[in-house]
């Protein structure tokens, strides 16, 4: 608890609190993780979805330290980088579309779709588009000098919001299975959410 009170006590008040309210906004608002995590709350509930949930939330703090500790130039310095990044988010997010659309099908039992597990969700992060755009925002704006305590800083902010705001679309996803008990609503459902996910690829794409 100590060396996060110092971390903290690195920036004035003013930037901490203009960092925390970037982190919840740029966290709160709609992008692949919250899309999916509606989603998985909707179709396997809370409970389920804590994995998923946790592994954004830990797996995007480690990736923001990361990249602020000299991540971001590797990809500068190799563009050819950035192709494959797009190709391996663009791949990605289609099968996780397909996933989604195809979540409220029959299945046999035992065999059915299954939420993402913590791994599959911290390594989502890395092929991410919103999750490379916040990171590399934060840690211009807020931590330029490069230094260890502003950086730490920055990943503890967003560790500390992006795990609350994320959770607040699960539960918004769990309420709505009230309404989604028709197999045709869930499956409606399931391919809205394929369809607002697949769009979240325009910014990487354009």
């Amino acid at each position: 608890m100590h060396s996060v009170y110092v971390l903290y006590c690195a920036m004035s008040y003013e930037i901490l609190l203009a960092l925390t309210g970037f982190a919840f906004v740029s966290s709160i608002t709609p992008g692949p993780n919250n899309l999916m995590l509606m989603a998985s709350g909707a179709n396997f509930g809370f409970r389920r979805t804590v994995p998923h949930m946790l592994g954004i939330g830990i797996g995007f703090t480690l990736m923001i330290f990361l990249v602020g500790m000299g991540l971001a130039q590797v990809f500068d310095a190799f563009p050819v980088l950035h192709t494959i990044l797009k190709i391996a988010s663009v791949a990605y997010l289609c099968w996780l579309a397909w996933k989604i659309a195809h979540s409220g099908t029959p299945k046999e039992q035992g065999a059915g779709p299954k939420p993402l597990t913590f791994l599959q969700a911290a390594a989502f992060q890395w092929v991410n588009p919103k999750a490379w755009t916040m990171a590399l925002t934060a840690i211009t704006i807020y931590a330029p000098d490069r230094s260890v305590w502003a950086i730490g800083a920055v990943a503890l902010a967003f560790g500390a919001v992006n795990l609350p705001s994320v959770s607040t679309w699960t539960v918004l996803g769990q309420q709505m299975k009230r309404v989604l008990t028709n197999p045709s609503r869930l499956r409606a459902f399931n391919w809205t959410m394929a369809t607002l996910l697949m769009a979240t690829l325009w910014p990487a794409l354009a």
